[in-house]
């Protein structure tokens, strides 16, 4: 079986599960949690694949991985539990990225990515929260990025769009334009 529809199958159990037991909520927390760690922490995902490690290790690393505010609920440490029992910890990553996306869709979540040369005050996050969610209709998870390579302006990714305002975009079109220009008097 193939990665996708194991963490497919995986994460649309998890979050049947979780709906039926109405904790889709703090199973969302904590696959949001272990999904971030799995993804920024390479050599975590190593150590969870190993052989090495007994299942009782993995489980008591997985939980604390996955902790965020609040403790793990009883939900999320059974599905760990027939993770490890599967052998599919290396599926792990996928299975919390299909629970996010199924839980996001159910909720009317959509994730926007604002991306700046300098740091932006919680008073302009909380503006593109409103202003965004309001034009779309939808709760609003963001992310904000600091990319100094942009030179100024902003970029800000919403669902499959892009609204790209940046210093260094404008540049290149403009380089464009001159350029393409100058050819055609050569």
């Amino acid at each position: 079986m193939e990665a996708g529809a194991i963490s497919m199958r995986y994460g649309k159990a998890l979050f049947n599960y979780a709906i039926e037991h109405k904790c889709e909520d703090k199973v969302y927390e904590n696959a949001l949690v272990l999904a971030d760690n799995l993804l920024n922490q390479p050599r975590f995902k190593q150590v969870l694949i190993s052989p090495i490690l007994a299942r009782k290790e993995k489980k008591s690393l997985i939980i604390a991985a996955s902790e965020g505010k609040d403790e793990i609920c009883d939900e999320f440490e059974r599905f760990v539990d027939l993770v490890l029992e599967q052998r599919r910890e290396d599926y792990l990553q996928f299975m919390m990225m299909m629970y996010l996306d199924l839980y996001r869709k159910h909720k009317h979540i959509s994730i926007a990515t604002l991306i700046t040369a300098i740091p932006v005050s919680k008073a302009i996050e909380d503006r593109v929260i409103s202003s965004s969610s309001h034009l779309l209709r939808t709760k609003m998870e963001l992310k904000t990025v600091v990319d100094p390579s942009i030179e100024g302006g902003f970029i800000f990714d919403i669902n499959d769009y892009r609204l790209d305002a940046s210093i260094a975009t404008q540049l290149r079109r403009v380089k464009k334009q001159f350029v393409d220009k100058n050819r055609r008097i050569v």
